[in-house]
């Protein structure tokens, strides 16, 4: 019994963060700024991994951890790179917006 509940929490949990993925996704594809499709990629990635820790007990297949850590890794340095894009981007947009004053 104890473990056919385990199971189901599971499976249940697993569902509803691929549910909750789905909707990160629109999010991430309706914008509207870059910073909340950032956001909404980052909280996909989590949730990626969230769900294969959960399907790595539900199977007893370990090796889903291992991979989990690696995407978890792939993940974080795929934000710092965007996060330190979003900075220059707006650095530029400052330099052009303060060089457009100066020839005013």
């Amino acid at each position: 019994m104890n473990e056919s509940f385990t199971d189901m929490l599971l499976l249940g949990g697993a569902i509803f963060l691929s549910v909750m993925v789905l909707l990160c996704l629109i999010r991430a594809i309706k914008g509207p700024r870059f910073t909340d499709r950032l956001v909404a990629v980052n909280m996909i990635g989590t949730m990626t991994i969230t769900i294969m820790c959960l399907l790595s007990v539900y199977f007893d297949q370990a090796f889903l951890v291992d991979i989990s850590i690696i995407y978890a890794l792939l993940s974080f340095i795929t934000v710092v790179v965007l996060s330190r894009l979003v900075i220059i981007r707006n650095r530029i947009h400052r330099q052009q917006a303060e060089r457009e004053q100066q020839n005013q």
